[in-house]
This record gives structure tokens, sequence and C-alpha cells, in this order.
């Protein structure tokens, strides 16, 4: 079993170790961006533009970080973001994360585009007694059979939701990736869109772009949002929401939560850090709705922030990724505690003894958008 190096006692020391052990193809497609990689940039700066207010002498023994997201009772607000192809990191991949989830409470999201079978990572963790949420992450397919039959195993294998990303229509220009010539290795692929077909291409006339006239045709649309939903029993979360406008709507069909999240920095470069939008779009939905945020969280101070400005629970990506190609299962869990070990320091320092005591007024902005 790997080893945690003695050195790391921060997420940010486990990207240093893990940049080592890594290939330079791999790291370029965990930890790279879309473009000149601002907004990757910019997320975690955006938390550092809020400042804490703590309060003092206040009681805070017999506090606790427990919260309920969608029926379920979790010991604390974290969750695993979905990352696809994690054995890039380590050969356990998927089933090493969710034995950590597992054994930490936290919630996991795994990835449409996983390299191993949602199948395998359900039985790992559905009959854990002290498991955080089980959500999988869903792709729309251009093959909408394709997709009902991917919903359908998933409710049967055990997921409690279904998380819906919208913000990824294309991939974006991701040049780091590009300059690494990354491809998937052999042996890693996305296990579980085996056997799908894909549309052949339009013949396209000259002029014709084969994004807006080809790809884009196949896109979801908020028509497919409600195709989803007849097509389910599982509560439908849209990942990928930053403006107000996309979550009133969303909050309009009746899905059960969003996701505020801008990919990471993946797809669109430029947009506002999370940290920015997260305030206007919690405002928005005005309590209707589970509000999760991505995006540059790496302390447990960001944790608090996140709660502070409306969010009922915050998701972590790269972070745990690391973690995986340090140090396997053991990594991914010694992260999940670092950062649930300091969002109760935070707490106790704060004078909050609860999550739902962490209010906007236990924060001070510093700085106009990033």
């Amino acid at each position: 079993m790997s080893s945690i190096p003695s050195d790391v006692v921060a997420l940010s020391d486990y990207a240093r170790h893990a940049h080592a052990r890594m290939t330079p193809q791999a790291w370029a497609y965990v930890s790279g961006g879309a473009g000149d990689e601002v907004t990757l940039h910019h997320n975690p700066l955006g938390w550092q533009h809020w400042q804490i207010l703590p309060r003092v002498l206040r009681a805070t023994a017999g506090g606790h970080t427990r919260v309920d997201l969608l029926g379920r009772t979790c010991p604390h607000p974290i969750l695993l973001a979905p990352v696809a192809h994690q054995c890039l990191a380590h050969p356990d991949g998927e089933k090493a994360t969710a034995c950590a989830a597992a054994a930490q409470g936290a919630g996991l999201v795994l990835s449409t585009q996983a390299s191993v079978s949602l199948e395998s990572v359900a039985a790992l963790m559905k009959d854990e007694p002290e498991r955080g949420p089980l959500w999988f992450q869903l792709y729309l397919q251009p093959d909408r059979g394709f997709t009902r039959d991917l919903v359908q195993r998933a409710e049967q294998a055990g997921y409690e939701a279904l998380v819906l990303t919208v913000d990824a229509p294309v991939s974006g220009a991701r040049d780091r990736e590009r300059r690494a010539g990354f491809a998937l290795p052999p042996g890693v692929s996305s296990v579980n869109l085996a056997g799908m077909t894909t549309p052949g291409a339009r013949t396209l006339s000259t002029g014709q772009s084969a994004l807006f006239d080809d790809l884009l045709h196949h896109a979801p649309t908020w028509a497919d949002v409600q195709w989803l939903q007849g097509i389910t029993h599982l509560p439908i979360v849209l990942k990928g929401i930053m403006h107000p406008d996309d979550a009133r709507q969303a909050a309009s069909l009746g899905v059960a939560g969003l996701i505020v999240s801008n990919h990471g920095g993946r797809t669109l470069d430029t947009t506002p850090a999370t940290a920015t939008v997260l305030p206007r779009v919690a405002q928005a939905v005005g309590g209707q709705l589970m509000l999760i945020v991505d995006g540059g969280i790496r302390r447990g101070t960001d944790v608090f922030k996140a709660l502070a400005l409306g969010a009922d629970a915050v998701m972590v990506g790269r972070p745990y990724v690391y973690a995986l190609a340090v140090a396997g299962a053991l990594g991914v869990a010694h992260a999940i505690r670092l950062l649930r070990d300091e969002l109760e320091i935070t707490m106790a320092l704060s004078g909050c003894a609860t999550l739902g005591q962490i209010t906007p007024e236990a924060l001070i902005s510093t700085a106009s958008s990033p």
C-alpha cells in the first residue's frame, strides 16, 4: 500500500507530489484548463477575495458538520466531484476513490467517463452504513436509447441521483493537453460507454461549420432535461449553472438541485470564479433547491465561505485526484479528512457550532470579480 509523504499536511502538498509521479500527459489532462487557463487560475483566488469575520466567546461545544442532502443525512458537506479516467492517476482508479469516500462519509459523484464500471463502484459503497451520497454524473449522449439504458443501469446499481452536466456541449480548447500530446493510454477507456453508436458526420456545404452545422445538432437543451425527468425516478441535479436566469429556469422545471460550476476552468475560459457567482445564484433560487458549488476549493476556510455564500455543500475535484496519484485510497481518505478537519477548526474559531450558523454576515468582500 502506498504511504502518505511526511510533508503532506495540506491539499496543496499532494499536487506537488502528484506532478512528480504522473506522466506528463496525464498531468496535463488532470491539472490543465481551457485556453490561457484564466478561469483555472481565478477559481481558488475567488475564495481568497472573501475574508472571514469571526465571532468570539460563543458556545460551540457539541457542534457538528452534519447536513441533509436529498434526503440523506451526511456527516459533513464535502463531496467528490466527477472526474473522468481516474486510472490515469492510479491503477485502482475510481474503486480506490469509492473506498475512501465510503470510509470518510464523503459523497461520491461518479463520472460517465469513469475508467471502471458504474456497477463495480456502487458495489463498493452502497452497503456501507456511514457513507455519504452516491450519485451518477451523466452526459446526455446523441444516442438517446443508449442514454436511457445508462440511466437504468445507474438506477439498478443503487445510485441515488443523476447529476446532469450541462456546461459542456463541446470540449474546451485545452492547449496544455494538446501541447502534451494527450491520448488515453492502452487499458484506460470510458468503459460505461462501451457499445454506444455514434452518429455519422453530416455532409457539410462549403462555408458550413463542423461545430454549428453538425456537432451541436446533438447538444442537449432544456427540453432534454424534461425528457430525462420523464424516464427516471431519480432526482436530477444540474451541474454547470453560472447564470441566475438559468438557475431560475431550472427551478421552474422542478429539478432537485444545482451545482454552481465552471467545469474547473476546463470548458469556457475567462468565466468568473464560482465564488463570484455563487451569491447571485443562491439569491435567484431563494433556498428552493439544494445548492452545491465546486471550483478552487482547497481549504476548510473555502468550504466555510461557500456555505456562508449560500451553498449547502461543496465538491472537490483535482485535489483528491492528486491524492489518489500519490497514495491511492489512503491518500483520498486523508485529503477528505484534511478538508473536514480544517472546516471544523474554521467553525470553532468563527463561533459557529453548526453549518446553519454560517451566514453571509460571517464574510467581508475585499474585491470585485477577480
